[in-house]
C-alpha cells in the first residue's frame, strides 16, 4: 500500500502531461474522423454527412454528358465541288479558228491558271468579263463561261477545274500531329477524316476530348465516342474551329494517402477506389480505413435524392463517407464515382495521435534528463 499512492501519482501526471502535450497542438495531415462528423449538420454544422452504400452509389452516379446538338447533327456533308470565295481554279478555253480572242499565234487553246475566286465570290474571264463562280460546280461554271463566249468565238471548249479549297477550310487546334488549317476536300469532309489528316490525336484516347466550333456554337464529344458512334462524325463547314484537348477534370487528394496534391482525370469514369490507387493508395502506418471521405458540393436533385428530402435548394456540402472495412466497403468504394472538383480526404487512425503523443513526450524527457545532466555536472 505505501507504493500505490506514488504509483497513481505518476499515473496522473503522465497523463496530465499528455493532455498538455496533445493540447499544444501536434503536427498532423488534418481533422480527425470525429472532428469531421462532429461538423454535420445534425450537430448544428454546415454539411451532411452520408454514409456510402450501394443505394448511394447509385443515385449519385454521374458523368458529363458530352455530345452535338441537332445543328451540327443535321447537318450534310458539302458539295466537295461546290467553288466558294478564297477557292483557286484552272480554266483551259479551246478555240475553233486559227486567230482566236484570247489564243496566242499558232495555238488554237489558253490556259488561265490560278484563277483566285474573290470575297463576293467572282472571277474575271477575257471576252466573258465579271463571272460569279461561287456556288456554282466546276461543270456549271463552265457552262456559263461557254454561253459567254460563244458568241465571240465559234464554238468555244471551254475546261474548269477546282485546283485547291482554300476557300472552305477548318482550323485544327490542340493535341494532333500537326495543329493548322486544312480544306475541305472530298476524303476530309467529315470530322474524324479531318482528324486524321492532321496526324490524328495524340492525347491517351481515355480522356482525348474534341470540341467543334461553328460560329458562336460549340459542341464536344469524347475522342472514343467519335469512333464508336457513327453519328458523332458530323460534317464540317468553311470557318469550322475543331480543338483536341485532354479531359480537363480533377479532383484533390489530402490527408493518409500516398501524395496530397491535384489529379487529373485518367478515365471517363472514376471510382474512389481508383481515386484512392491514383495517389498512392492509403499510407499504410497512418490512414483509418473507416474515415475515407468524398467532400462535394453537391446538386439539390440528387442531395435531395440520398438525403430523402424535397426542400434543399441550390449546391449543399456534403460529405460522403466510406468505411472500408465493412463487408461491402470495398465494392461501395468501387461503385462510387468520384466527380470534378471532388476532395477526397482520409483520415489519421486514431492511435496516430497518441503515437506522436508518446514520441513528444519520449523526446521531451529525453531532453530533461540531458538537462538534469548538463546541470548536474
Amino acid at each position: 500500500m505505501t507504493f500505490a499512492a506514488p504509483r497513481l501519482g505518476r499515473a496522473v501526471a503522465l497523463l496530465a502531461l499528455c493532455a498538455g502535450v496533445a493540447a499544444c497542438g501536434l503536427p498532423r495531415s488534418g481533422p480527425s474522423r470525429s472532428e469531421i462528423l462532429a461538423g454535420s449538420v445534425d450537430q448544428k454544422g454546415d454539411a451532411f454527412i452520408i454514409p456510402v452504400n450501394a443505394s448511394v452509389a447509385r443515385a449519385t452516379r454521374s458523368t458529363p454528358s458530352l455530345g452535338f446538338t441537332n445543328g451540327f447533327l443535321g447537318a450534310g456533308v458539302i458539295g466537295s465541288d461546290e467553288i466558294r470565295p478564297g477557292d483557286v481554279l484552272g480554266l483551259t478555253i479551246w478555240e475553233n479558228v486559227d486567230n482566236g480572242l484570247l489564243a496566242a499565234a499558232g495555238m488554237n487553246s489558253t490556259a488561265l491558271t490560278e484563277m483566285q475566286v474573290d470575297g463576293a465570290g467572282y472571277i474575271f474571264v477575257p471576252y466573258a468579263g465579271r463571272i460569279r463562280a461561287a456556288g456554282n460546280t466546276p461543270e456549271a461554271l463552265r457552262q456559263i463561261i461557254t454561253d459567254k463566249l460563244n458568241a465571240q468565238t465559234p464554238d468555244p471548249q471551254v475546261t474548269v477545274a477546282r485546283l485547291a479549297g482554300d476557300g472552305a477550310t477548318v482550323s485544327v487546334m490542340g493535341g494532333v500531329g500537326g495543329q493548322g488549317v486544312y480544306p475541305i476536300e472530298r476524303p476530309t469532309r467529315t470530322l474524324s477524316a479531318m482528324l486524321a489528316k492532321a496526324g490524328g490525336v495524340q492525347i491517351e484516347p481515355e480522356v482525348a476530348q474534341i470540341v467543334l466550333t461553328r460560329g458562336t456554337h460549340s459542341g464536344r464529344v469524347w475522342l472514343k465516342d467519335l469512333y464508336s458512334n457513327p453519328k458523332l462524325d458530323v460534317a464540317l463547314r468553311p470557318g469550322d474551329v475543331i480543338l483536341v484537348e485532354k479531359d480537363q477534370r480533377s479532383f484533390t487528394a489530402m490527408g493518409a494517402t500516398g501524395s496530397q496534391t491535384r489529379v487529373p482525370f485518367e478515365t471517363q469514369e472514376l471510382s474512389a477506389i481508383e481515386a484512392i490507387a491514383q495517389v498512392g493508395g492509403l499510407a499504410t502506418n497512418f490512414a483509418n480505413p473507416k474515415g475515407v471521405f468524398i467532400l462535394r458540393d453537391e446538386e439539390p436533385a440528387i442531395a435531395n435524392r440520398v438525403l430523402n428530402r424535397g426542400d434543399l435548394v441550390g449546391p449543399q456540402r456534403v460529405a460522403y463517407v466510406l468505411d472500408l472495412t465493412q463487408p461491402n466497403g470495398l465494392f461501395d468504394a468501387r461503385d462510387f464515382m468520384i466527380r470534378d472538383e471532388d476532395t477526397v480526404y482520409v483520415t489519421e487512425a486514431p492511435y496516430v495521435q497518441w503515437h506522436k503523443v508518446l514520441s513528444a513526450l519520449t523526446g521531451t524527457a529525453n531532453s530533461a534528463n540531458s538537462l538534469a545532466s548538463a546541470s548536474g555536472n
